[in-house]
């Protein structure tokens, strides 16, 4: 009996390397295990010299400037601009609807919907339920299919080597967790910190992440790979503003995930200060931002009503390095990944 609860609890371990699938709600991928194949999912070294890079050379990066819905109605009717803070909280809304769906369910549902609305020749109906459906769609290729959102062959590929042992990492604007939760079961054995001020993120989109969701990473004991769970993980999760921690450089690890791309060019100093702030004087600093290409803004654009409550930018891997190196960070790794920019820093 115990033993079948675990199995349901954590279905998958080491016997299961190499497998792939699709369930409802996003995919499974323990493939690579032993991440032997790094460079097919990072793409390092664009700048060999980042002192030598210039604006003028790269341009500044693409904003997305379609808001979604939700935001247009807010404001008229409170005649004034979102406030930074209730933008997240919509976001953080709209955007859990999505990984909460059983997508295959819900784009049947949505086929059935569509035939009577065309039945009844319900144009106002079908040009709702055509919209659901498009969007649906890409969310199913980019998140289910291409696993583009977690990524989680490109996340490790990207984490890979860092001189840790049983590492503190702090994630600053942490939502659901996911790359923490991956950077643990890389390097266990020590403390993830989540911080987000929404306090949905820890009620919501952390708390109904799947316990069954497998992270690949190591076994201490032996260096082998192994298949860990959240349940097995050491993680506080604190409800508060990054402005207000009382942190000091205590951190081997401080990450951001689709943080510094959040703010204009005049905020983003005080965005980097903060990763300086807890991270210590031989930690590492990892932060991604989404990647400016094509299906990147084709996807931004879709999805404007589900995505875009806050201020959004696009950049390439030069742009988000040059924030980084202009603002005191040493850049060890550089790259990107399916739909990300990646890089690792320490603080100069």
């Amino acid at each position: 009996m115990e033993l079948a609860s675990i199995t349901r609890e954590h279905p998958f371990s080491e016997e299961d390397f190499e497998y792939t699938s699709l369930l409802p709600g996003y995919r499974v991928d323990l493939r690579n295990a032993r991440n032997e194949q790094i460079d097919r999912f990072l793409n390092a070294n664009v700048v060999s010299d980042w002192s030598q890079l210039s604006w003028k050379e790269i341009g500044r990066p693409f904003e997305v400037k379609k808001i979604a819905k939700d935001r247009r109605d807010w404001e008229k009717e409170n005649q004034q601009d979102m406030p930074v803070k209730t933008s997240w909280e919509y976001f953080n809304r709209s955007f859990h609807t999505l990984f909460m769906q059983d997508v295959p369910a819900e784009q049947q549902r949505i086929k059935i919907s569509l035939k009577e609305d065309f039945k009844g020749f319900r144009l106002r109906d079908i040009k709702q339920g055509l919209g659901e459906m498009t969007r649906l769609s890409l969310w199913n290729y980019v998140h289910r299919i291409e696993d583009g959102i977690w990524d989680p062959r490109g996340k490790r590929a990207l984490f890979q080597g860092l001189d840790v042992k049983n590492p503190r990492i702090l994630f600053l604007g942490a939502a659901e967790g996911y790359e923490a939760m991956q950077l643990h079961a890389m390097y266990p054995g020590g403390e993830i910190v989540m911080v987000d001020y929404d306090a949905f993120c820890k009620t919501d989109r952390f708390a109904h992440f799947p316990d069954t969701y497998p992270f690949l990473g190591t076994n201490p004991e032996t260096g082998s790979p192994k298949v860990w769970y959240k349940d097995q993980m050491n993680i506080t999760y604190l409800v508060k503003d990054i402005r207000d921690l009382d942190f000091h450089k205590e951190f081997d690890i401080v990450l951001s995930v689709g943080l510094l791309e959040h703010v204009p060019d005049e905020h983003k100093p005080a965005i980097l200060e903060w990763h300086r702030k807890f991270v210590k004087d031989n930690g590492y600093v990892i932060m991604t931002t989404p990647r400016n290409q094509m299906k990147s803004r084709i996807y931004y654009h879709i999805m404007a009503d589900m995505m875009n409550h806050t201020y959004r930018e696009l950049m390439d891997i030069r742009q988000m390095g040059l924030y980084a190196y202009e603002n005191g960070f040493d850049i060890i790794r550089h790259g990107f990944i399916k739909v990300h920019n990646g890089i690792i820093a320490r603080a100069r």
